[in-house]
Protein backbone atom coordinates (compact mmCIF):
# COMPACT_ATOMS: atom_id res chain seq x y z
CA UNK A 1 0.00 0.00 0.00
CA UNK A 2 0.96 3.34 -0.98
CA UNK A 3 0.70 5.60 2.30
CA UNK A 4 1.60 9.75 2.43
CA UNK A 5 1.80 11.05 5.88
CA UNK A 6 0.47 14.43 6.04
CA UNK A 7 2.92 15.68 9.09
CA UNK A 8 5.52 14.10 9.88
CA UNK A 9 6.41 15.04 13.65
CA UNK A 10 6.57 12.24 16.70
CA UNK A 11 3.62 10.69 16.05
CA UNK A 12 3.60 11.24 12.01
CA UNK A 13 7.31 9.85 11.73
CA UNK A 14 6.68 6.80 14.22
CA UNK A 15 3.40 5.77 12.47
CA UNK A 16 4.88 6.32 8.88
CA UNK A 17 8.38 4.60 10.09
CA UNK A 18 6.97 1.19 11.29
CA UNK A 19 4.32 0.83 8.36
CA UNK A 20 7.65 1.40 5.90
CA UNK A 21 9.28 -0.89 8.25
CA UNK A 22 6.22 -3.61 7.90
CA UNK A 23 7.02 -3.08 3.63
CA UNK A 24 4.63 0.00 2.84
CA UNK A 25 5.58 2.42 0.65
CA UNK A 26 5.64 5.40 2.46
CA UNK A 27 6.19 9.49 2.04
CA UNK A 28 6.51 11.53 5.04
CA UNK A 29 5.57 15.17 4.14
CA UNK A 30 6.49 18.11 6.37
CA UNK A 31 7.49 21.40 5.96
CA UNK A 32 10.65 21.03 8.89
CA UNK A 33 13.74 21.02 5.81
CA UNK A 34 16.30 19.29 8.29
CA UNK A 35 13.89 16.61 9.66
CA UNK A 36 13.26 15.58 5.81
CA UNK A 37 16.82 16.34 5.06
CA UNK A 38 17.81 13.81 7.66
CA UNK A 39 15.69 10.89 7.25
CA UNK A 40 16.36 11.20 3.46
CA UNK A 41 20.21 11.15 3.70
CA UNK A 42 20.46 8.62 6.08
CA UNK A 43 16.95 6.74 6.52
CA UNK A 44 14.56 7.36 9.42
CA UNK A 45 16.04 5.80 13.23
CA UNK A 46 13.18 5.09 15.44
CA UNK A 47 13.90 3.59 18.94
CA UNK A 48 11.01 1.18 19.84
CA UNK A 49 11.52 -0.23 23.50
CA UNK A 50 14.50 -1.03 23.86
CA UNK A 51 15.29 -1.23 19.68
CA UNK A 52 17.03 0.89 17.36
CA UNK A 53 15.65 0.50 13.61
CA UNK A 54 15.91 2.51 10.29
CA UNK A 55 13.48 2.72 8.31
CA UNK A 56 13.49 3.14 4.70
CA UNK A 57 11.04 6.43 4.23
CA UNK A 58 10.97 8.81 1.54
CA UNK A 59 10.64 12.50 2.91
CA UNK A 60 9.75 15.73 1.06
CA UNK A 61 8.44 19.07 2.06
CA UNK A 62 5.98 19.22 -0.75
CA UNK A 63 3.98 16.67 -2.95
CA UNK A 64 5.08 17.11 -6.00
CA UNK A 65 6.17 14.01 -8.15
CA UNK A 66 4.68 11.34 -5.67
CA UNK A 67 1.27 10.82 -7.60
CA UNK A 68 -2.04 8.97 -5.82
CA UNK A 69 -1.48 7.41 -2.58
CA UNK A 70 -3.54 4.65 -1.41
CA UNK A 71 -4.04 5.74 2.08
CA UNK A 72 -3.23 9.47 3.14
CA UNK A 73 -2.93 9.66 7.24
CA UNK A 74 -3.25 13.41 8.62
CA UNK A 75 -1.18 14.21 11.23
CA UNK A 76 -0.92 17.79 11.20
CA UNK A 77 -2.03 19.95 14.04
CA UNK A 78 -5.48 20.67 13.52
CA UNK A 79 -5.56 24.42 12.36
CA UNK A 80 -3.19 23.71 9.76
CA UNK A 81 -5.51 20.91 8.19
CA UNK A 82 -7.58 22.45 5.76
CA UNK A 83 -4.41 24.25 4.17
CA UNK A 84 -2.62 20.73 4.20
CA UNK A 85 -5.19 18.99 2.45
CA UNK A 86 -5.88 21.25 -0.62
CA UNK A 87 -2.05 21.96 -1.04
CA UNK A 88 -2.21 17.86 -1.07
CA UNK A 89 -4.16 17.50 -4.69
CA UNK A 90 -1.70 15.65 -6.46
CA UNK A 91 -1.18 13.05 -3.94
CA UNK A 92 -5.06 12.41 -3.97
CA UNK A 93 -7.01 10.00 -6.44
CA UNK A 94 -10.34 8.76 -7.63
CA UNK A 95 -10.34 6.23 -4.48
CA UNK A 96 -7.65 7.43 -2.21
CA UNK A 97 -8.45 7.43 1.50
CA UNK A 98 -7.73 9.85 4.15
CA UNK A 99 -7.77 8.90 7.71
CA UNK A 100 -7.29 11.70 10.19
CA UNK A 101 -5.42 10.40 13.52
CA UNK A 102 -5.44 13.45 14.92
CA UNK A 103 -6.67 14.67 18.72
CA UNK A 104 -9.36 16.61 18.71
CA UNK A 105 -12.51 17.13 16.39
CA UNK A 106 -13.92 18.36 13.56
CA UNK A 107 -10.91 17.05 11.19
CA UNK A 108 -12.66 15.02 9.12
CA UNK A 109 -15.64 17.55 7.91
CA UNK A 110 -12.99 19.86 7.24
CA UNK A 111 -11.25 17.03 4.78
CA UNK A 112 -14.45 16.11 3.62
CA UNK A 113 -15.62 19.54 2.66
CA UNK A 114 -12.41 19.95 0.43
CA UNK A 115 -12.48 16.22 -0.71
CA UNK A 116 -15.49 14.94 -0.62
CA UNK A 117 -16.55 12.58 2.45
CA UNK A 118 -16.50 9.43 0.28
CA UNK A 119 -12.84 9.47 0.49
CA UNK A 120 -12.58 9.99 4.60
CA UNK A 121 -12.19 7.51 7.29
CA UNK A 122 -12.58 7.91 11.15
CA UNK A 123 -9.05 7.22 13.36
CA UNK A 124 -7.84 7.19 16.47
CA UNK A 125 -4.51 6.23 17.99
CA UNK A 126 -3.42 6.38 21.68
CA UNK A 127 0.38 5.62 20.53
CA UNK A 128 2.81 8.41 21.05
CA UNK A 129 6.35 9.62 20.51
CA UNK A 130 9.18 11.86 21.05
CA UNK A 131 11.13 13.65 18.60
CA UNK A 132 15.02 13.15 19.63
CA UNK A 133 16.67 14.99 16.76
CA UNK A 134 16.32 15.05 12.94
CA UNK A 135 15.98 12.04 11.72
CA UNK A 136 15.83 10.44 14.90
CA UNK A 137 12.38 9.64 17.31
CA UNK A 138 11.41 7.61 20.16
CA UNK A 139 7.83 5.35 18.94
CA UNK A 140 5.85 4.61 21.73
CA UNK A 141 3.40 2.07 20.19
CA UNK A 142 4.02 -1.10 21.56
CA UNK A 143 0.79 -2.26 23.14
CA UNK A 144 -1.03 1.26 22.37
CA UNK A 145 -3.99 0.66 20.57
CA UNK A 146 -5.02 2.37 17.01
CA UNK A 147 -8.56 2.47 16.44
CA UNK A 148 -9.92 2.92 12.60
CA UNK A 149 -13.30 2.77 11.18
CA UNK A 150 -15.95 4.53 8.60
CA UNK A 151 -17.83 7.67 10.21
CA UNK A 152 -21.53 5.80 9.51
CA UNK A 153 -20.08 2.59 11.45
CA UNK A 154 -20.40 0.11 8.43
CA UNK A 155 -17.22 -2.22 8.27
CA UNK A 156 -15.87 -2.16 4.44
CA UNK A 157 -13.46 -3.84 2.38
CA UNK A 158 -10.93 -0.56 2.34
CA UNK A 159 -10.93 -0.71 6.14
CA UNK A 160 -10.38 -4.21 6.54
CA UNK A 161 -7.23 -3.63 4.24
CA UNK A 162 -5.74 -0.71 5.98
CA UNK A 163 -6.24 -2.38 8.95
CA UNK A 164 -3.77 -5.50 7.96
CA UNK A 165 -1.34 -3.35 6.60
CA UNK A 166 -1.10 -1.45 10.17
CA UNK A 167 -0.85 -5.44 11.94
CA UNK A 168 2.30 -6.17 9.11
CA UNK A 169 3.73 -3.34 10.81
CA UNK A 170 3.32 -5.05 14.22
CA UNK A 171 0.87 -1.96 15.17
CA UNK A 172 -2.39 -2.92 17.52
CA UNK A 173 -5.47 -1.96 15.26
CA UNK A 174 -8.82 -2.55 15.77
CA UNK A 175 -11.49 -2.20 12.98
CA UNK A 176 -14.56 -0.41 14.92
CA UNK A 177 -18.01 0.44 14.45
CA UNK A 178 -18.09 3.10 16.82
CA UNK A 179 -15.23 4.81 15.59
CA UNK A 180 -17.23 8.52 16.20
CA UNK A 181 -17.48 7.48 20.27
CA UNK A 182 -13.87 6.29 20.11
CA UNK A 183 -13.17 10.10 18.79
CA UNK A 184 -14.56 11.19 21.50
CA UNK A 185 -13.55 8.97 23.96
CA UNK A 186 -9.75 9.93 22.87
CA UNK A 187 -10.81 13.52 23.13
CA UNK A 188 -11.69 13.19 27.22
CA UNK A 189 -8.31 11.60 27.86
CA UNK A 190 -6.79 14.88 26.18
CA UNK A 191 -9.28 16.67 28.41
CA UNK A 192 -8.24 15.47 31.50
CA UNK A 193 -4.60 16.71 31.28
CA UNK A 194 -3.55 18.98 28.28
CA UNK A 195 -4.80 22.34 29.51
CA UNK A 196 -4.12 21.83 32.74
CA UNK A 197 -0.13 21.04 32.41
CA UNK A 198 -0.15 23.91 29.60
CA UNK A 199 -1.61 26.27 32.66
CA UNK A 200 0.26 25.11 35.09
CA UNK A 201 3.70 24.15 33.63
CA UNK A 202 3.65 20.52 36.00
CA UNK A 203 4.23 17.17 34.69
CA UNK A 204 2.10 14.34 35.14
CA UNK A 205 4.18 13.39 38.44
CA UNK A 206 3.19 16.71 40.07
CA UNK A 207 -0.20 16.99 37.99
CA UNK A 208 -1.06 13.65 40.16
CA UNK A 209 -0.69 14.59 43.50
CA UNK A 210 -2.83 18.08 43.81
CA UNK A 211 -6.45 16.92 44.79
CA UNK A 212 -7.62 20.11 43.55
CA UNK A 213 -6.21 19.85 39.82
CA UNK A 214 -7.69 16.84 40.04
CA UNK A 215 -10.86 17.66 40.69
CA UNK A 216 -10.62 20.35 38.26
CA UNK A 217 -10.00 17.70 35.75
CA UNK A 218 -12.87 14.79 36.51
CA UNK A 219 -15.18 18.42 35.88
CA UNK A 220 -13.55 19.26 32.51
CA UNK A 221 -14.66 15.75 31.59
CA UNK A 222 -18.04 15.43 33.12
CA UNK A 223 -18.79 18.40 30.61
CA UNK A 224 -17.11 16.14 27.85
CA UNK A 225 -19.13 13.25 28.57
CA UNK A 226 -22.92 15.48 28.86
CA UNK A 227 -21.82 17.08 25.63
CA UNK A 228 -21.21 13.43 24.04
CA UNK A 229 -24.67 11.90 25.29
CA UNK A 230 -26.46 15.17 24.06
CA UNK A 231 -24.68 14.97 20.65
CA UNK A 232 -25.95 11.35 20.67
CA UNK A 233 -22.47 9.72 20.88
CA UNK A 234 -21.84 6.69 22.47
CA UNK A 235 -18.98 6.59 24.83
CA UNK A 236 -16.94 3.33 26.46
CA UNK A 237 -15.96 6.41 29.27
CA UNK A 238 -18.35 6.22 31.86
CA UNK A 239 -16.94 7.98 34.47
CA UNK A 240 -14.47 10.96 34.32
CA UNK A 241 -11.84 8.97 36.65
CA UNK A 242 -11.48 6.83 33.83
CA UNK A 243 -10.56 9.34 31.46
CA UNK A 244 -8.16 10.94 34.37
CA UNK A 245 -6.27 7.60 34.91
CA UNK A 246 -5.94 6.84 31.18
CA UNK A 247 -3.99 9.82 30.15
CA UNK A 248 -1.10 8.94 32.54
CA UNK A 249 -1.26 4.76 31.57
CA UNK A 250 2.14 3.72 31.03
CA UNK A 251 3.95 6.84 30.98
CA UNK A 252 7.00 8.82 33.21
CA UNK A 253 6.62 11.34 36.12
CA UNK A 254 8.48 13.43 33.67
CA UNK A 255 5.86 13.53 31.20
CA UNK A 256 4.25 16.56 29.84
CA UNK A 257 1.56 16.69 26.72
CA UNK A 258 2.26 18.98 23.88
CA UNK A 259 0.29 22.07 25.08
CA UNK A 260 2.78 23.74 27.65
CA UNK A 261 6.05 23.59 24.95
CA UNK A 262 3.11 25.54 22.96
CA UNK A 263 3.35 27.68 25.74
CA UNK A 264 6.91 28.27 26.34
CA UNK A 265 7.09 28.97 23.06
CA UNK A 266 4.31 31.33 23.05
CA UNK A 267 2.95 29.50 19.93
CA UNK A 268 -1.05 30.62 19.42
CA UNK A 269 -3.15 28.03 20.12
CA UNK A 270 -5.19 28.13 17.23
CA UNK A 271 -6.68 24.24 17.51
CA UNK A 272 -10.32 25.42 18.25
CA UNK A 273 -11.65 21.88 18.04
CA UNK A 274 -8.96 20.36 20.25
CA UNK A 275 -10.07 21.30 24.42
CA UNK A 276 -13.24 22.97 25.73
CA UNK A 277 -13.83 26.02 23.57
CA UNK A 278 -14.58 23.28 20.72
CA UNK A 279 -17.94 22.43 22.56
CA UNK A 280 -19.74 25.83 20.95
CA UNK A 281 -18.46 24.83 17.73
CA UNK A 282 -19.08 21.38 17.82
CA UNK A 283 -22.96 22.29 18.37
CA UNK A 284 -22.42 24.91 15.57
CA UNK A 285 -21.16 22.67 13.17
CA UNK A 286 -24.10 19.97 13.95
CA UNK A 287 -26.44 23.13 13.64
CA UNK A 288 -27.57 22.48 17.22
CA UNK A 289 -27.66 23.70 20.66
CA UNK A 290 -28.89 20.67 22.23
CA UNK A 291 -24.77 20.30 23.65
CA UNK A 292 -24.87 23.78 25.14
CA UNK A 293 -28.21 23.41 26.93
CA UNK A 294 -27.34 20.13 28.21
CA UNK A 295 -24.11 21.40 29.95
CA UNK A 296 -25.58 24.89 31.13
CA UNK A 297 -29.13 22.34 32.67
CA UNK A 298 -26.00 20.54 34.53
CA UNK A 299 -24.15 23.60 36.01
CA UNK A 300 -27.62 24.40 37.40
CA UNK A 301 -27.85 21.06 38.88
CA UNK A 302 -30.85 19.76 36.72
Amino acid sequence: MKVCVLGAGAMGSSIGGLLANGGSEVYLLDTWAEHVDAINSQGLKLRVGASEIVAKVRAATDCRGIGPADLIIVLVKSFNTREAIENAGPIIGEKTVIMSLQNGLGNEEIIGEVVGKEHVVGGRTFAGGSVLAPGHVIASTTGKPTYIGELDGAITQRVSLMAEEFKRAGLLITVSSNIVGIMWDKLLVNVATGALCGITGLPYGGLYKMPELRDCALEAVSEGIAVAKAMGVTLSTKEPQEAWFKASEGLPEDFKPSLPAKFRKRVENRDRFHQWGGRQIWGEMQGSDACQQDVDGRHQGN
